[in-house]
């Protein structure tokens, strides 16, 4: 499948004809696609996961409000989904996430898909762990000490980033800010703009072939699949709920906290990016299948 360094036998496409799973929702597909069709992969979508808004809005709003009085020091970002839950409670206040935030507090976001999302919203980064993009990361380099700390988060959020920060002496109100739910979410409830943009500003993978559970179970078992990209670590966990046992498929992990969801699902993980963006994905996806 060429060689560890990336380069290949097709000038430039490494992954020529591998048949690779994403398991992102559609609006969030668009990029990693993007970057497999440029490395040659066929990729299939197959979603596994979905977002809706927290069931606990008057929480979320009071933290929200409260953030935009400036009772924060540091706003701590985990996801660029948080972003997008940010961004859809300051519409419905009529103002952009940017113009709410206060000039005095600083951010930190988790790695680049999060960072990108601020700045995107017009929000500067203070802080970004320079080289694991995980809660580990987050804490190991922590630069705020024994700030105020706003850490909105998903429901299924571990409570590893929000100890390690109180360990560092800093006072962390944790709020839900979106829940993870299994693939569609509820019209009603759905987390996400209309027009099929996601929360990096990402385009909705409309063209990619969409799979059915069963679909793509088939084509496990028929070792058609080349790999699966797991996201999240919900994402890997529903990888080992619906696809187990993966036979030849590789499975490669988005991060630490996948990779380790994954492992505790039975599952062997291949690869790890070594940066969470489509790029980073799609070089472990080369190192998975490497010979």
């Amino acid at each position: 499948m060429g060689t560890t360094n990336g380069e290949n036998r097709t000038g430039g496409r490494p992954l020529e004809g591998c048949r690779v799973l994403v398991t992102r929702s559609p609006e969030r597909s668009g990029p990693l696609a993007e970057a497999l069709r440029l490395a040659g992969a066929v990729p299939l979508l197959l979603p596994l996961t979905a977002t809706e808004r927290a069931p606990d809005q008057a929480a979320f709003d009071d933290a929200f409000a409260a953030l935009g009085a400036g009772r924060f020091e540091w706003l701590v970002v985990s996801s660029a989904t948080t972003v997008l839950a940010l961004q859809e409670k300051a519409a419905e206040r009529a103002v952009k996430l940017g113009d709410w935030l206060p000039a005095g507090t600083r951010v930190a976001a988790v790695g680049p898909a999060s960072r990108r999302a601020l700045e995107a919203a017009g929000i500067a980064v203070h802080f970004e762990p320079e080289q694991e993009h995980s809660a580990a990361g987050i804490v190991n380099g922590w630069p705020g000490g024994p700030a105020d700390v706003l850490l909105p988060q998903a429901d299924i959020a571990a409570p590893a980033l929000a100890r390690g920060l109180e360990a560092k002496g800093a006072r962390v109100r944790t709020v839900v800010a979106y829940s993870t739910v299994d693939f569609p979410a509820e019209p009603a409830r759905r987390l996400g703009r209309s027009g099929g943009e996601g929360p990096d500003g990402e385009v909705t993978a409309a063209a990619l072939p969409l799979l059915t559970p069963a679909e793509a179970k088939a084509e496990v078992d028929d070792g058609a699949l080349a790999a699966v990209v797991a996201a999240s670590p919900s994402a890997a966990r529903r990888i080992g709920a619906t696809l187990a046992p993966l036979g030849s498929c590789r499975l490669v992990a988005i991060g630490p906290a996948t990779a380790a969801e994954a492992e505790a699902q039975g599952l062997t993980v291949a690869a790890r990016a070594r940066e969470a963006t489509p790029e980073g994905l799609v070089a472990a996806v080369i190192r998975a299948l490497a010979p």
